[in-house]
């Protein structure tokens, strides 16, 4: 009996997915420190959001745009889908995100964002009453130790409520984008992934930038230089470009093991939130953060068993 080689065209398929999977989670993972730097020159989140997604919006109409050539018009059934999936996976998403920022490490906005799966997994067993298994349960108890280890320890540095509030804007961020995945996916088969997630973050670009519109004075709108090359940083290489990266990588991969890859964005954060933000790193935020990436992986095992 023989065993059939890898062709050479299967392993660098292979390996090119491995480093896009990679690069698009990193890449996400810079956010949360752009954010913070941002915010070291005095911005709030309503000015620092509309500035990313004022320079993100042109490249995600692009995206949509060609990713919707030569196919049928949107039904207006599509339209009001991708009106509300812009609205819970990419305004509210990243609103609430934005303004956690303010209160909490990046390392901690990182690891609860991470917690994402099992909010679907819970959507699905509350509303389309899908089996949860005891092997999840256990992935899912795992998580959230070390996410509350993480979060024990900031309170223990900064015991204010100010931390407490952070963490639950990152949280609720987390359950508007798992209602967003829990969602998407009819929508996805229809009409495609690109082009779904171009025509709902040009929606949620809007949303923001008329936001700011009714929040603010246009003055607000003048801000240091640097919150502009930063929010420009944000809106092409942390936002458009890992949504592409992430995409390619799925086709090379598959979804099960592009998303095993992205476990590498939570140690990223860390690792950038140590030397660009000096964030102080104890061994209990690496015990946290491997509780977290080791009950994902468990959770995302049993779920596929």
């Amino acid at each position: 009996m023989t065993t059939a080689l890898p062709q050479p065209q299967d392993t660098r398929q292979l390996l090119s997915g491995l480093a896009l999977a990679a690069l698009g989670s990193i890449a996400f993972s810079g956010k949360a420190i752009i954010v913070k730097l941002a915010y070291r020159h005095g911005v709030d989140a309503v000015t620092l959001i509309m500035y990313r997604m004022l320079f993100a919006l042109p490249l995600f109409v692009l995206m949509a745009w060609l990713a919707g050539r030569g196919k049928p018009p949107l039904s207006a059934r599509d339209q009001w889908g991708i009106v509300g999936l812009g609205i819970s996976g990419y305004y509210l998403a990243s609103m609430l995100d934005f303004a956690g920022l303010q209160y909490i490490s990046a390392s901690l906005e990182r690891l609860i964002l991470y917690l994402c799966p099992t909010l679907v997994m819970l959507l699905g067993w509350l509303l389309r009453g899908r089996r949860v298994s005891r092997a999840q349960m256990v992935a899912v108890g795992v998580s959230y130790a070390g996410a509350l280890l993480v979060f024990g320890l900031e309170l223990r540095v900064a015991p204010t409520a100010a931390t407490a509030w952070g963490a639950s804007l990152v949280f609720a961020s987390t359950c508007s984008y798992a209602l967003y995945l829990f969602f998407s996916g009819e929508y996805v088969q229809r009409i495609g992934s690109l082009r779904l997630v171009g025509w709902a973050t040009s929606f949620a670009c809007l949303c923001c930038i008329g936001q700011f519109l009714l929040l603010r004075p246009l003055s607000a709108a003048i801000v240091a230089p640097e919150v502009l090359w930063l929010s420009l940083l944000n809106a092409t290489l942390c936002t458009a470009a890992p949504v592409l990266l992430v995409m390619l990588a799925i086709e090379r991969l598959g979804a099960a093991l592009a998303a095993q890859v992205g476990m590498v964005g939570p140690l990223s954060t860390i690792a950038l939130g140590i030397l660009i933000l000096q964030e102080p790193f104890t061994p209990w935020l690496a015990v946290g953060t491997v509780l977290v990436i080791a009950g994902i992986g468990l959770f995302s095992r049993a779920r596929g068993a």
